[in-house]
Parts: C-alpha cells; structure tokens; sequence
C-alpha cells in the first residue's frame, strides 16, 4: 500500500468546468501527434526502407520514446510545477523538433546512407539512426499525458478524468489520421503537413498557458521519498494484465490491418482507413470505461472481464475476415464513384476492428482506476500504466509484424493473440491477494474461473479457420472468380506480403500478389516479361553486371540471365518468400534463374538497396508493384531514377514497365 509518508499531490483551485476545455486540448494534441507519425515514417522509410524490419524498427523507437516519456515525466519534472504551464511547454518542444526533423532528416539521411548496409549491422544502424530522428520528439509526446494528469486528484471521479483525456487524445488521432492520409499528403506534401502540426502544437500551447494565467495550482508541500514511489504487490498483477493487453491490441492491430488491405485494396488510404478506425474505437471505449471508472465497486475485475471479452472480439475479428466479408456479392467493377468503394471499406473496417478496438481502449482506465489510490501523484500513476501498456505494444506490433506472420501465419498468429488475452484475463480474475499475509491465494471459485477462461479460449482458437486462399490471390475481386479460378498450387504468408500461386484450366500459371495477378505464364505476359529482360541487355554495349528490381515470377531475372555476355545478375527483392517458392513454380518459363551460379538475391528495399551500396551496373531493369500500392510508389520517382543513375556505368541503360492498367493519366505523368 502506498505508505502514508506520501505527501498529497496538488490540489487544483479549479472549476470542474475548465476540465472540459482540457479534453480540447488534447485533441488537438492527439491530431498533431498522428499528423507527426504519419509524415515522419514517411520521411524515415524513405531512407531506411520500406521493408517489414524497418518499419519494425521505426515502430518500436516511436512508441519505446513515448513509453520512456510516460514514465520517466513524474521523476524529471517535479510536481510543483503549473501543469498546464509544463503541458505547454511540451507541445512547442515537439513543434520545434518537427521542423528540425523536416529540415534535418534530408541531411542527417545523406549521413547513414554513406555508412548503412544489410545484415545485422545495418540494421542496428538503422535503429540508432531512428533513435536520434524520432527519441527527442517521442519523449515529449509521452510526456504530455501525465503532465496534465497532475492538475486531477487520484480519485475515481479524477480517474474517470484522465480517461477522458486519453480518449480525446485518441478522438484528434482518428482525424490527424484521416487528415493526414485522406487530405494533406495527397492533396499537399510533407512540408505542409508538417506546418499544419506545428500550428496545431502552438495553438494547444498558447490555450494551455492562456488558462495557467487565469487558474491558480496549489503546489505540493514536499516530494515523495524513494519508497513512496515503490510499486506495491497487489497491483502488479494490473501491470502485468494491462502490458498483455497493450500486446494483444497492437499485434491485432498489424494482423487486421494485413488482412483488411487483401480486401480493401494495399493502397495508403486502406492503411488510414484501418488505422483510424481502430482509433476510433480505443476512443470510444476509452469514453466508456472513463465513465465506468467513477462508479465500478471493483475495476479490477471489471478489467479481468474486459480481457476475457478480448478473446471473443479476436475470434469474431477471425472469423468476419475469413468467413463473412470476402462473400458479400459486392462486385468492385460495378461503381460508379470510388465513394462508394469507400463507403463499403468503412463499413469493413469497422466491422472487424471495432468490438476489440472498444474493449481495448476501456481498459486503460480500467486499469487506472484499479491501480489509483489517495495522496499519489497522478503523473506518475498515469505514466506507469502507460508505459506497461506501450511496452505490451510494443512487444505486440514487433511479433506481429517480424515473426508471428512469417513463422505461423496469420491464422495461427491470431490464436496465439486470444491465448495472450486469456492469460490477461486469468491474471486479473484467478488470484486474490491477501493484506493479511500479503500473499496471492487461489480460491475455489477463482479455480472455476481459470479452468472456464481456458475452456472458452480453446474453443475459439479452434474457431478460427485459415484465410481463403482465393482472397489471397485476387482480393477484393475475389467474389468475381468464386468457381472459375482454376487451382491454387501455392499460399505463402510472408514478412512483408502475402502471396499465391495459381493453375488456370488450360494450365497457364499466376503468381499473385497484393491482391491481384503481377505476372503469369500466359503468352501476352510472356512476351512482355522476356521482352523487358532482352531488352534491358541488348542496349548497352557491354552488359556485364545487371540489376533487376523485383524478382516475381523470375522470367524478366531469367531473360537477362540467358545472355552470354551478362556475368553477373543481382536481383533485389522485399519479400523473401518470392524467389524461394514463387520463382521455382515458373522454374520451365525463368530458365531456373534463382539456382543460376552467377545470379545474386539481395532482399532488400530497392531503394534502401541503392542508397546503401556501391555496386555498379551495366543495366537496370524495374518491374515493381503497381504505384498504388503502399511503398511501391517511391520506385517510380525522380528521386528513384537519379538515384539508380548514380549506379550506372558509362553508357549504361535502365528499362522500367510501368502499369498502364488501373491507373489514371496523372499517375501516369506523375
């Protein structure tokens, strides 16, 4: 128990109503924050990479600067200080870091892609590079929660406060999100982005130090002494529940998202569209359990059961994505306006994401109330729970992303994720801790309850069934080939995509990916992909050393690989599944390319390939994903092509197909 030397937090001289323009505040916070998020991982991947292990990177030194933050804010800064005054000065700590981070990155990228490379050292290289663009500004973010916490006394109604700032907080995500991805960087570009974030960060600032002027704040008589700031036993078990939480949330986050892009199409704006509808729902369930904070007799149980409804949300997230959506008679080719597409994919969204979207945000002040006890420091109440949360999170989205996917795939990954919301819930519904003897005991109806979370969890991991492999190979067109797409031979759920091959009836192959054939065995694609290698090696004069971007089906790689005078052919693919299993299905059409003594797989970003070595070629040859599809758009920029200049040799050549299909005449100017 917190021990009774602990000296009382400030009691702020103010009236309940002022409570609500804080809320305000946070909004505005929250939208910059996202706004910030979107344009730095934008900025980032374009020097690091857009590969799954950078993005991981980039994730875990985004959220673990915040998490750091969090709970580092109530040891730094002492309680004395004017919260509103403090939560100010923040908000132009992290406008001065944006415009240093848009201005500074260009050069400070010049820097690592000098020194940057692949393999395990490159990548600690591109960790410590993130650390120093993204720490400063993430640290602040983290910061401001518990900044503010301080001007709300630990009760349950001061509680139920400090959730409703964390769901306005979320509320101005949502839009930062959908502003970001919908308006500023399609209509503008970064920089403008950027300067719409700073403005947001100053205008929350100066309302911040406009009502510190006008409201007093009684500062605390003395500070806690290093027992007082010791965590006591009986809470852990939140921290550890609320931690779990964080994991099981954000995995499922990175899971839906991969999923819902097979039926959305893996454009930027499905990416914004998922993203911001789950923050929709954090937000609303944060409003709710804020509200069920102040009057809950015990909310710690509240939040064991809020755990065990986890599970259920997983298992219907599991079995909508594999059962129910992609067999709604909805037929792409039919609409009139992309509104309507739109209209449909929101619907999508949050019919997946919404359910476990509002458990996962009512957890949180759940967790608070649970935790909250007289005469403690709401910052750093606020601050350690967190940081359990984001650690979980952080934890979760790596997995997620790096590991569960390509080790087990996302039907098993998605079991794995309700077993981990099960244990959550047993932690916090199984023991029941004892003041007398200060120990945990396990009771015979805490026994039932453990033995029924197991029982409910088994059923529902054996629920969930793998994604059907035509969904896979054809996305949202999938409704359009139900019983006219031939055999599926291959499924392969990768790093960074999933993937499919397939046997038409006349026996011609595909190589699917993003949800749409990228190359097939037919005799147009053919001529097209043996042409785009030929040609690629009878322009220069000497085509010693050549660069194929993209390794697909491998006919292109296997039409280089042909020519007598090509002694080296180096191929840089994302995806490591692709020439491991895709290319040797083609192996009669792409002369066994991978297995050709004198061909390279590099798996890498092509552009992080580039920025990063100093090979030089003879000819490059470019055949990527179509440019609306995430990440693929920044091999088609001029920025690109300058870049794979600089690799040239003298009297070198570059071939490049570009996607016609599906894509509009500005697109194709662009």
């Amino acid at each position: 128990m917190t021990s009774p030397r602990s000296a009382a937090p400030a009691h702020p001289a103010v009236s309940p109503r002022i409570l609500p323009l804080l809320v305000l505040l946070f909004v505005g916070s929250g939208c910059a924050a996202l706004i910030y998020e979107i344009v730095w991982f934008q900025l980032l991947s374009l020097i690091i990479g857009s590969s799954a292990i950078s993005l991981g990177v980039l994730l875990v030194v985004f959220m673990g600067g915040m998490c750091i933050g969090s709970v580092g804010f109530a040891r730094v800064v002492s309680a004395r200080e004017h919260p509103l005054r403090v939560y100010a000065y923040l908000e132009l700590g992290i406008a001065l870091f944006g415009i240093l981070v848009l201005f500074g990155l260009p050069w400070a990228g010049g820097l690592y892609t000098a020194i940057g490379g692949p393999g395990f050292g490159g990548l600690l290289l591109r960790g410590l590079f993130c650390m120093i663009c993204l720490l400063p500004p993430t640290l602040l973010m983290g910061a401001t929660l518990p900044a503010i916490a301080r001007w709300v006394e630990t009760t349950p109604q001061g509680v139920s406060w400090l959730g409703f700032f964390y769901g306005g907080n979320i509320a101005g995500a949502v839009f930062g999100c959908l502003l970001a991805g919908f308006y500023l960087l399609r209509v503008h570009d970064m920089a403008v982005a950027t300067y719409v974030a700073m403005a947001l960060n100053i205008v929350v600032a100066i309302a911040a130090l406009s009502l510190a002027r006008v409201t007093s704040y009684e500062a605390r008589a003395e500070e806690a002494t290093a027992a007082d700031n010791a965590i006591p036993r009986e809470v852990w078990p939140v921290y550890a529940a609320i931690a779990l939480s964080g994991m099981t949330a954000l995995g499922a986050e990175v899971l839906w998202t991969r999923l819902l892009t097979l039926m959305l199409g893996a454009t930027v704006y499905s990416f914004s569209l998922s993203r911001g509808m789950f923050l929709v729902g954090l937000g609303f369930g944060s409003s709710i359990g804020a509200v069920l904070a102040r009057s809950i007799a015990n909310p710690r149980v509240a939040l064991g059961w809020c755990q065990f409804l986890v599970m259920g949300s997983l298992a219907w997230s599991a079995y909508s994505i594999s059962q129910v959506l992609p067999y709604w008679p909805i037929h792409p080719g039919l609409v009139t306006s992309p509104r309507f597409l739109f209209q449909m994919d929101l619907i999508r969204s949050l019919w997946v994401v919404l359910p476990g979207a509002m458990l996962w945000g009512a957890s949180f002040p759940l967790a608070l109330a649970a935790i909250a006890q007289r005469k403690q420091d709401p910052a750093r109440l606020v601050g350690t729970v967190y940081a359990a949360n984001t650690v979980g999170a952080i934890v979760g989205a790596g997995a997620a992303s790096l590991l569960l996917v390509a080790w087990f795939g996302t039907q098993n990954a998605q079991r794995i994720l309700i077993g981990v919301a099960a244990l959550s819930a047993m932690i916090l519904l199984a023991p029941v801790f004892s003041s007398e003897t200060g120990k945990y005991r396990l009771e015979s109806r805490s026994a039932l309850r453990v033995a029924g979370t197991m029982l409910v969890a088994a059923l529902l991991m054996w629920s969930v069934t793998p994604i059907p492999p035509l969904l896979v190979a054809y996305g949202r067109w999938m409704v359009t080939w139900i019983g006219n797409h031939g055999e599926i031979l291959f499924v392969g759920e990768g790093m960074n995509s999933s993937m499919a091959v397939s046997r038409l009836s006349n026996g011609d192959l595909n190589y699917h990916n993003a949800g749409k054939v990228q190359a097939s065995s037919e005799p147009q694609d053919m001529r097209l992909q043996r042409m785009l290698g030929h040609l690629t090696t009878l322009l220069p004069a000497t085509p010693k050393s050549v660069l194929v971007i993209g390794c697909g089906a491998g006919v292109t790689a296997g039409a280089v690989s042909i020519n007598p005078m090509v002694e080296r052919v180096t191929i840089a693919e994302i995806e490591p599944l692709v020439p491991e299993f895709v290319s040797t299905y083609f192996s009669e059409h792409n002369y066994d390319v991978i297995r050709n003594p004198k061909v390279t797989v590099q798996i890498d970003d092509a552009r992080h390939y580039l920025l990063t070595t100093d090979q030089k070629y003879d000819a490059i040859t470019s055949d990527p994903f179509d440019p609306w599809v995430k990440g693929a758009a920044t091999l088609y920029t001029r920025e690109f092509f300058e870049e794979a200049k600089r690799h040239l040799n003298p009297g070198g050549v570059m071939t490049v197909f570009v996607q016609l299909y599906e894509s509009g005449m500005p697109a194709v100017k662009s």
